[in-house]
């Protein structure tokens, strides 16, 4: 599906069976029109924005070939499944500090509003007639309270994961992004535009998230069951997506995710990703794209 000025968009909702990208073993092979920019959303995060995920750009790779998703047939597992897997990635709804435009990171300060509450609310809704076998969640409090939302009923109780935490920011967390902007410029320019060489005393901490995402999916792959639900912040889905999708950290703002936005993957018994599917919310409503 082609978009404006030469967008192509890969269209999925979990709601519906049809999704415009499929995979088997062979890489799936995604088709571009010559545009000005590189970018791979999985839900729109500007209320404009209609389609949740999208491809744009040169007719360059997105990273070493995963343009046309090349890479998308990687393990994440590394040995073969019981069964095919389905896993529904869910960002946390508004928090206290996305309203106040503040750096989060891996801060536990910031608490679910109640405009986010209600995008948790309205993504159990869309859910409830899924079946999953379990629900993981970081055990940071934003996340922990939208997953608390949208597992309610449900018999198992959440799993919390350590590898589903955000990223460590430093002395970034907690402040406005636009004081961060201006005390530490240097730093704050690269982590806004060259994430993944942003340094703090000898650590990478895109990097470092890069490994946590291979941890996460590794557990979240070897966990018996076939259909997976996973809330967490948008660096660490960053990283899941990327990650699933054979790029590398170098594209970790190539991904955007909003609040309350639904990405769907599956996986063969191979470990690999064969389908990316996504839903967003688009002025209150959870739309199907």
């Amino acid at each position: 599906m082609v978009g404006s000025a030469g967008e192509i968009a890969v269209l999925f909702s979990p709601l519906f069976p049809t999704a415009a990208v499929y995979g088997s073993r062979k890489p799936p092979k995604l088709l571009a029109n010559p545009g000005k920019h590189d970018r791979f959303m999985c839900s729109s995060s500007s209320p404009e924005r209609s389609i949740a995920t999208e491809v744009s750009g040169r007719n360059s790779s997105l990273t070493g070939g995963s343009y046309d998703f090349q890479k998308a047939t990687t393990s994440l597992s590394e040995i073969l499944l019981s069964s095919p897997k389905k896993v529904t990635l869910v960002r946390h709804g508004l928090s206290s500090w996305n309203k106040e435009s503040r750096v989060q990171g891996s801060s536990d300060l910031s608490v679910l509003t109640e405009a986010g509450a209600a995008q948790a609310e309205r993504c159990r809704n869309a859910l409830a007639e899924m079946h999953f076998d379990e629900c993981f969640s970081s055990p940071i409090s934003r996340a922990k309270s939208t997953a608390e939302i949208l597992w309610h009923g449900r018999d198992q109780p959440v799993v919390y994961l350590d590898s589903l935490k955000e990223v460590h920011l430093y002395f970034l967390e907690g402040m406005k992004n636009v004081d961060a902007r201006k005390q530490y410029p240097e730093e704050y320019r690269t982590w806004r535009e060259d994430p993944s060489n942003f340094c703090v005393n000898g650590t990478y901490p895109i990097r470092q998230l890069w490994q946590k995402a291979q941890e996460a999916w590794l557990e979240i792959l070897l966990t018996p069951g076939e259909s997976f639900l996973v809330v967490t912040h948008k660096s660490i889905l960053r990283a899941l997506i990327c990650t699933a999708l054979g790029l590398g950290p170098e594209r970790f703002r190539a991904i955007d995710v909003n609040n309350g936005g639904l990405c769907v993957f599956s996986f063969n018994i191979y470990g690999e990703a064969n389908t990316c599917h996504a839903t967003t919310q688009e002025q209150g409503n959870l739309s199907p794209t």
